[in-house]
């Protein structure tokens, strides 16, 4: 039991370590290379190096190394497929490689993009899941995760060659193009993020899923190094690549863990999200309109398009508080996902 703990233990340390020192050197290193956004919840509209993400995948993809290194070298017998181990490193790499594209197509000119106007313009938006299609791939190849899925009301439905052909793909598509909508404010996806992936440690734990628990782990770890530069007062802007690899890590840690239908609750927030824009057509911006007391006003009125929006019309928050409510409302799809566990709904 020991043995085990201390497998997850220091993998999820040197990604911590490694994510905050390349933070730390991506931070001056990005923004001296003009990879910036403009902070537009702050009254002087600061420009702050972005695409953080960038030090998340990095870390993670060290993490999950260091697992596999120990147990190549005979330090301990894995418990976690080496080969599924490879297959979801491959996986955020490329796809956070997607999100680090999406950030540095940036103009030295305002350009309008998504109601405001700000340096980046972004990939298209067809382009996003036609890209983050080649990031599946690597977990389709070696057949990741298991084929049968307890869904409620259902019981255990055999899908055969259709989950990793299909549902496999679709998962991790949707997992990074939907985390990327949630975002705008300080900490807001990273503080979620963390929230999210430590519900899948916890229950990777309680419930012996093992190889889920090593990914969870190490991504808790990497986003919780992150979160020190993303909380407010953000000292880097997480970017796409950030949103992207966040998503795509998640995701490979529910299909190889087999805890898909408890990480379905547990990714509601960004479900819903998907939905609250798709009525927009995704032209949506999650920013409000900075108020003279440091709150801020709805951007559409009553017309609720984002969570955020539901946040501020609900009273008058200033931009950490936005972020807080939003760990909140997280925190409590995560409990949510535990009770109906203990219920056996799941």
């Amino acid at each position: 039991m020991y043995s085990s703990y201390l497998t997850l233990i220091v993998p999820a340390a040197i990604a911590l370590a490694v994510t905050y020192i390349s933070a730390l050197f991506l931070r001056s290193y990005l923004f001296e290379a003009g990879v910036t956004s403009v902070d537009h919840n702050k009254r002087r509209k600061p420009v702050l190096a972005s695409s953080g993400g960038v030090a998340v995948a990095f870390g993670f993809s060290v993490g999950v190394l260091a697992y596999i290194f120990g147990a190549s070298f005979g330090m301990y017998t894995p418990k976690a497929s080496l080969v599924d181990l490879f297959a979801v490193v491959l996986s955020v790499l490329l796809i956070s490689f997607v999100g680090f594209i999406d950030d540095i197509n940036v103009s030295k000119v305002l350009v309008k993009t998504t109601d405001m106007m700000d340096h980046r313009k972004g990939l298209k938006q067809w382009q996003k899941p036609l890209l983050t299609f080649i990031g599946a791939v690597p977990l389709m190849a070696v057949n990741a995760g298991i084929h049968t899925l307890n869904i409620p009301f259902l019981g255990v439905v055999n899908f055969g060659i259709f989950y990793p052909l299909v549902l496999l793909p679709l998962a991790i598509v949707f997992a990074a193009n939907a985390f990327n909508l949630l975002g705008g404010f300080d900490g807001i996806s990273s503080g979620s993020g963390l929230i999210a992936s430590l519900g899948l440690l916890v229950y990777s734990i309680i419930f012996g899923t093992y190889v889920g628990a090593v990914v969870s782990a190490i991504v808790c770890a990497a986003a919780f190094a992150f979160l020190l530069f993303d909380r407010y007062p953000a000292t880097m802007l997480s970017g796409d690549s950030f949103t992207y690899c966040m998503g795509a890590a998640m995701a490979a840690a529910m299909i190889i863990g087999s805890m898909e239908a408890f990480g379905i609750v547990v990714f509601m927030p960004w479900i819903i999200e998907f939905l609250l824009h798709l009525r927009r057509r995704f032209k949506v911006k999650d920013l409000g309109n900075l108020r003279s007391d440091g709150t801020f006003e709805p951007p559409y009125g009553k017309k609720i398009y984002s969570w955020t929006h539901l946040i501020m019309n609900l009273r008058r928050c200033k931009e950490w508080e936005v972020s807080l409510y939003m760990w909140t409302i997280e925190l409590g799809f995560v409990l949510l996902a535990f009770a109906l566990k203990a219920l056996g709904l799941l």
